[in-house]
Protein backbone atom coordinates (compact mmCIF):
# COMPACT_ATOMS: atom_id res chain seq x y z
CA UNK A 1 0.00 0.00 0.00
CA UNK A 2 1.24 3.46 -0.82
CA UNK A 3 0.19 6.64 0.94
CA UNK A 4 0.66 10.12 -0.49
CA UNK A 5 0.89 13.00 1.95
CA UNK A 6 1.07 16.47 0.48
CA UNK A 7 3.89 18.77 1.51
CA UNK A 8 3.96 20.36 3.96
CA UNK A 9 2.55 17.45 5.96
CA UNK A 10 -0.07 18.02 8.64
CA UNK A 11 1.38 18.60 12.11
CA UNK A 12 0.48 15.09 13.28
CA UNK A 13 2.39 13.53 10.37
CA UNK A 14 5.36 15.88 10.81
CA UNK A 15 5.46 14.99 14.53
CA UNK A 16 5.32 11.27 13.72
CA UNK A 17 8.21 11.62 11.26
CA UNK A 18 10.24 13.54 13.84
CA UNK A 19 9.50 10.84 16.44
CA UNK A 20 10.73 8.18 14.01
CA UNK A 21 13.98 10.12 13.56
CA UNK A 22 14.45 10.50 17.33
CA UNK A 23 13.86 6.76 17.74
CA UNK A 24 16.59 6.03 15.21
CA UNK A 25 14.33 4.76 12.42
CA UNK A 26 16.06 5.49 9.13
CA UNK A 27 13.80 6.60 6.32
CA UNK A 28 14.96 7.27 2.78
CA UNK A 29 14.20 10.05 0.31
CA UNK A 30 13.68 9.07 -3.33
CA UNK A 31 13.68 12.10 -5.63
CA UNK A 32 12.23 14.27 -2.87
CA UNK A 33 9.67 11.69 -1.68
CA UNK A 34 10.07 10.23 1.83
CA UNK A 35 9.91 6.43 1.89
CA UNK A 36 9.11 5.11 5.34
CA UNK A 37 11.22 2.05 6.05
CA UNK A 38 10.00 -0.87 8.14
CA UNK A 39 11.73 -1.29 11.48
CA UNK A 40 14.52 -3.85 11.47
CA UNK A 41 13.74 -6.97 13.48
CA UNK A 42 16.13 -9.29 15.28
CA UNK A 43 16.63 -11.55 12.25
CA UNK A 44 17.77 -8.49 10.30
CA UNK A 45 20.12 -7.40 13.08
CA UNK A 46 21.43 -10.94 13.57
CA UNK A 47 22.48 -11.18 9.91
CA UNK A 48 24.20 -7.77 10.01
CA UNK A 49 26.08 -8.71 13.17
CA UNK A 50 27.41 -11.88 11.55
CA UNK A 51 28.48 -9.95 8.45
CA UNK A 52 30.29 -7.39 10.61
CA UNK A 53 32.00 -9.78 13.01
CA UNK A 54 33.09 -12.73 10.93
CA UNK A 55 31.82 -12.92 7.37
CA UNK A 56 32.50 -9.74 5.38
CA UNK A 57 34.58 -7.37 7.50
CA UNK A 58 37.69 -9.59 7.73
CA UNK A 59 37.63 -10.22 3.98
CA UNK A 60 37.24 -6.51 3.19
CA UNK A 61 40.14 -5.59 5.47
CA UNK A 62 42.29 -8.30 3.87
CA UNK A 63 41.85 -6.44 0.56
CA UNK A 64 42.66 -3.05 2.11
CA UNK A 65 39.02 -1.96 2.01
CA UNK A 66 36.92 -0.40 4.76
CA UNK A 67 33.83 -2.31 5.91
CA UNK A 68 30.93 -0.39 7.40
CA UNK A 69 28.32 -2.98 8.24
CA UNK A 70 25.71 -0.55 9.46
CA UNK A 71 23.29 1.81 7.72
CA UNK A 72 24.76 4.80 5.87
CA UNK A 73 23.53 7.54 3.52
CA UNK A 74 24.24 6.84 -0.14
CA UNK A 75 23.60 9.88 -2.31
CA UNK A 76 24.57 13.51 -2.76
CA UNK A 77 22.22 15.10 -0.25
CA UNK A 78 18.98 15.16 1.70
CA UNK A 79 16.63 15.28 -1.30
CA UNK A 80 17.62 11.94 -2.88
CA UNK A 81 19.36 9.20 -0.95
CA UNK A 82 19.10 5.56 0.04
CA UNK A 83 20.20 3.90 3.25
CA UNK A 84 21.71 0.47 2.62
CA UNK A 85 22.20 -1.78 5.64
CA UNK A 86 25.95 -1.74 5.16
CA UNK A 87 28.74 -1.28 2.70
CA UNK A 88 32.37 -1.70 1.82
CA UNK A 89 34.39 1.36 0.82
CA UNK A 90 37.77 2.25 -0.68
CA UNK A 91 38.67 4.55 2.21
CA UNK A 92 37.55 5.80 5.60
CA UNK A 93 35.37 8.91 5.68
CA UNK A 94 33.38 11.02 8.08
CA UNK A 95 31.08 12.26 5.31
CA UNK A 96 27.35 12.46 5.95
CA UNK A 97 26.71 11.66 2.28
CA UNK A 98 28.57 8.89 0.47
CA UNK A 99 28.55 9.23 -3.30
CA UNK A 100 29.40 5.58 -3.92
CA UNK A 101 30.58 2.32 -2.37
CA UNK A 102 32.39 -0.73 -3.63
CA UNK A 103 29.60 -2.93 -2.34
CA UNK A 104 26.26 -2.27 -0.66
CA UNK A 105 24.40 -4.72 1.53
CA UNK A 106 20.65 -4.99 1.87
CA UNK A 107 19.07 -7.40 4.35
CA UNK A 108 15.45 -7.92 3.38
CA UNK A 109 12.72 -7.03 5.87
CA UNK A 110 9.03 -7.58 5.21
CA UNK A 111 7.69 -4.74 3.09
CA UNK A 112 11.05 -3.11 2.36
CA UNK A 113 12.23 -1.81 -1.02
CA UNK A 114 15.62 -3.49 -1.29
CA UNK A 115 14.94 -4.80 -4.79
CA UNK A 116 13.84 -1.38 -6.07
CA UNK A 117 17.13 0.43 -5.43
CA UNK A 118 19.23 -1.02 -8.27
CA UNK A 119 18.89 1.93 -10.66
CA UNK A 120 19.92 4.35 -7.90
CA UNK A 121 22.91 2.20 -6.94
CA UNK A 122 23.97 1.95 -10.60
CA UNK A 123 23.66 5.73 -11.05
CA UNK A 124 26.07 6.06 -8.09
CA UNK A 125 28.56 3.56 -9.56
CA UNK A 126 28.23 0.99 -6.78
CA UNK A 127 30.23 -2.01 -8.04
CA UNK A 128 28.24 -4.76 -6.30
CA UNK A 129 24.92 -5.24 -4.54
CA UNK A 130 24.46 -8.02 -1.99
CA UNK A 131 20.91 -8.88 -0.97
CA UNK A 132 20.36 -11.32 1.88
CA UNK A 133 16.87 -12.58 2.60
CA UNK A 134 16.58 -14.28 6.01
CA UNK A 135 13.00 -15.35 5.22
CA UNK A 136 14.02 -17.30 2.13
CA UNK A 137 17.51 -18.07 3.50
CA UNK A 138 18.91 -16.78 0.25
CA UNK A 139 21.90 -14.74 -0.88
CA UNK A 140 21.76 -12.83 -4.17
CA UNK A 141 24.87 -11.04 -5.43
CA UNK A 142 24.97 -8.64 -8.37
CA UNK A 143 27.79 -6.94 -10.23
CA UNK A 144 27.50 -3.70 -12.18
CA UNK A 145 27.93 -4.31 -15.91
CA UNK A 146 27.59 -1.08 -17.85
CA UNK A 147 24.55 0.64 -16.38
CA UNK A 148 22.78 -2.42 -14.93
CA UNK A 149 23.35 -5.24 -12.50
CA UNK A 150 23.73 -8.88 -13.41
CA UNK A 151 23.81 -11.84 -11.04
CA UNK A 152 27.32 -12.98 -10.12
CA UNK A 153 28.53 -16.07 -8.29
CA UNK A 154 31.86 -14.64 -7.08
CA UNK A 155 32.48 -11.17 -5.71
CA UNK A 156 35.14 -9.07 -7.39
CA UNK A 157 35.33 -6.80 -4.33
CA UNK A 158 36.12 -9.41 -1.68
CA UNK A 159 37.23 -13.03 -1.84
CA UNK A 160 33.84 -14.69 -1.34
CA UNK A 161 31.23 -16.45 -3.43
CA UNK A 162 27.49 -16.23 -3.12
CA UNK A 163 27.22 -19.93 -2.26
CA UNK A 164 29.99 -19.79 0.37
CA UNK A 165 28.36 -16.84 2.11
CA UNK A 166 24.98 -18.57 2.15
CA UNK A 167 26.58 -21.64 3.75
CA UNK A 168 28.43 -19.60 6.39
CA UNK A 169 25.42 -17.63 7.61
CA UNK A 170 23.93 -18.97 10.82
CA UNK A 171 20.37 -18.39 9.64
CA UNK A 172 18.04 -17.07 12.34
CA UNK A 173 14.80 -18.82 13.10
CA UNK A 174 11.96 -16.89 11.51
CA UNK A 175 8.72 -16.78 13.46
CA UNK A 176 5.39 -16.49 11.67
CA UNK A 177 4.64 -12.93 10.65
Amino acid sequence: MQILINDPPPDTIREALEARQRAGVLDEVWDGVVHLSPDANRAHSDILQQLAERLLSPLARARGLVPSIQPFNLGAGKNDYRIPDGGIFQERSSADWNLTAELVIEVVSPGDESWNKFDFFAAHSVDEVLIIDPYKRSVDWFGLRGDRYEPIEQSGVIDLSRAALAQQIDWPVIEDQ
